[in-house]
This record gives C-alpha cells, structure tokens and sequence, in this order.
C-alpha cells in the first residue's frame, strides 16, 4: 500500500486526497521509485480542472515530474538498477501515469538520471521546463547568440528555464511579467530586461532594446489579446510559440502583422520532443551538460510536504510565485 494523491471528480484544488492505493509491482518496462519530491505544474492543475489537452479518467492520478530512487525494475528495463537517484520526464499520459504519491510507476524511457550536485527538490524541477524550453528554443526555433527572446509569464518555472537557456547560448532574454513587483527576482533569474506589461508600453520597450527590428523568437503560455501586442513587437520572420492557453479570453491572429512581416505563429507541446527517442536524447544531453555545468539552475520558489497538496495547488494558481513549486514526500 503507498500514499497516492487521487481525484474522483473534476475541480479545484479540493478535490485531491491522499488516499491508500494498493500499488503493483512495476510491469515490463517499468519502474518504480520511491518518491522523495515532486515538481508541480500548471498541466496538472488543468488537468484536475478539466481543462487540459485530455480528460481525467476516474479515480484519477496526476503529475508528471518526480525524483527520488529506484525501487524496483520491470522486466527487460536495462541501463538502471534499485537505488539509483533519478528524476521523471513528462513522456506519458496522466491517465496511464501518475507521480504525485510517496510511490510511483512510470515506463523506463520517462526515466533520467540527474546530477548528483542537485538535491531531491531541485531534481524535481528539471524536465518539465527545461524540455519544454528546449523543444522550442533549440530544437524547433535554433534560438542562437545575437537573437533577442520575448518570455510572457516569465516568472514560471519554464520561463526561467527559457532565461537561462537563452543566457547558456548568448541569446538576449527579455522577460514579461505584468506588474514592477517580479523586476528585481526575474533580474536575479538572469534576465537581460524586463518589460512589466501593465505599467509600459510592450511593444515600444521591445523596439526599444532591439534597436526597432523586434525580436525574433516569443515563448508565450498566455495567448489572449496580448498576442496581438506580441506580434507586432517581433522582428521578420520570427517565430511565436504559443504552448499554453492560461488567457481565458479569445486569441486573435493580427493577420496585417503576420503576413506584412512574415511571422510564424506555432503551437506547440513538450510531446513533441519527449515523444521522439532522437530528439529525447538531444534534449537530454543539452540539460545535463548545462547542469552539471551550472549553466541551468533550477530556481525553487516554495515547498510544501505531501499532505498540503491542495495548498501547493493553490497556492500555484495563485501566480505569486518565482520559479517551481515543489512538493516533498
């Protein structure tokens, strides 16, 4: 039996109990670790809300991201054995597996070792926002010295993640955050500028610092009608991302800027790397080396033990928060 955190119906932060599952032991290219921390997400308050790319199947489990150590190997895993410290990749369903527990089970290729210079908490808070700036950044965008980034909600884990991926490479990172209160930390974070977007004007700012060609690459979770500001605050040919919908207002497509400067606006999600095995490993080897060289950083913001996580919930949404949330088990 284990601590496993399950919802039975969809909803806000209440609805998640710890309850007494029975667990298994792990099948045919699985393992099981004894969880010691857990990274949250917004996918996941999506997801226990009903508004993620998928819906809950009851009784549900959720999260993606857990570190701790290997306590038993399915059949046919190689390259790791019991007590081995590892970390979980976002490569899998939340219907089909879940980590918020003191025990999870998830397929072997979802399994990374980490750092040994990282503790339990920091080990939690790799895969998700350095993957998922990775995929876009590097791997879709070629994101490279001399370009200028535009980071919305810059204060999430993944937008320091896009920091510090942008600073290792010689990019120039410029975050945006709405109010002044965020300045000082996402400075302290490593980014070169920031723009708070309910006290300046967004798109003469980024015109400003880039000398009036606009920046190539947008990195943005949001959407709504800031979009429209985006876009026009974008040099030639560049690239917006939009890999979440956290606006609950319509998107518009600023069509005179789109087609007059040639924009690429892209959706996109972490799945399209950590579903691909090439693209996986590149992905793995670029974290890793930035990591053991210090390069990336995980930034935790707060930590709450396993039986507050409703609180952490909360407290999540709350968007007070400068880096990842962190649930120790």
């Amino acid at each position: 039996m284990a601590r496993i955190v399950r919802f039975h119906q969809t909803g806000g932060p209440e609805v998640l109990k710890i309850e007494q599952v029975d667990v298994p032991p792990p099948g045919p290219g699985e393992v099981r670790i004894a969880v010691k921390a857990l990274g949250l997400n917004r996918a996941e308050s999506m997801f226990r809300s009903g508004h993620y790319l998928e819906q809950p199947t009851f009784p549900a489990r959720l999260g993606y991201e857990a570190a701790g150590t290997v306590e038993a190997l399915g059949e046919g895993v190689q390259g790791l054995k019991v007590g081995d410290a590892v970390s979980t990749i976002p490569a899998f369903s939340q219907n089909q597996y879940g980590v918020y527990g003191d025990t999870a089970t998830v397929p072997a290729f979802a399994v990374a070792k980490h750092p040994a210079s990282l503790s339990w908490a920091e080990a939690a808070a790799v895969w998700m926002q350095y993957a998922t700036a990775y995929g876009a950044l590097i791997d879709i965008a070629g994101l490279k010295a001399g370009d200028t980034l535009l980071i919305p909600a810059a204060s999430s884990s993944v937008g320091i993640a896009a920091i510090q991926i942008a600073r290792m490479i010689g990019a120039t990172p410029v975050a945006l955050t709405r109010g002044s209160s965020k300045r000082k930390p996402l400075l302290d974070a490593g980014a070169a500028h920031v723009i708070a977007t309910e006290e300046q004007d967004l798109v003469a700012e980024a015109k400003k610092l880039t000398g009036g060609k606009g920046a190539r690459v947008v990195f943005d979770p949001v959407g709504g009608p800031t979009v429209a500001k985006l876009t026009a605050a974008m040099a030639e040919r560049g690239i917006l991302f939009l890999y979440g919908a956290l606006s609950l207002e319509p998107t518009p497509l600023p069509l005179m800027d789109v087609v007059g400067k040639s924009l690429t606006i892209r959706g996109y999600v972490l799945f399209e790397i950590t579903g691909d095995p090439r693209r996986l490993e590149r992905a793995k080897k670029f974290i890793v080396d930035g990591l053991s060289a210090g390069k990336l950083k995980p930034v935790v913001a707060k930590t709450f033990p396993l039986e507050q996580i409703a609180e952490a919930h909360r407290y999540m949404e709350s968007n007070q928060q400068v880096g990842k949330i962190v649930v120790t088990v």
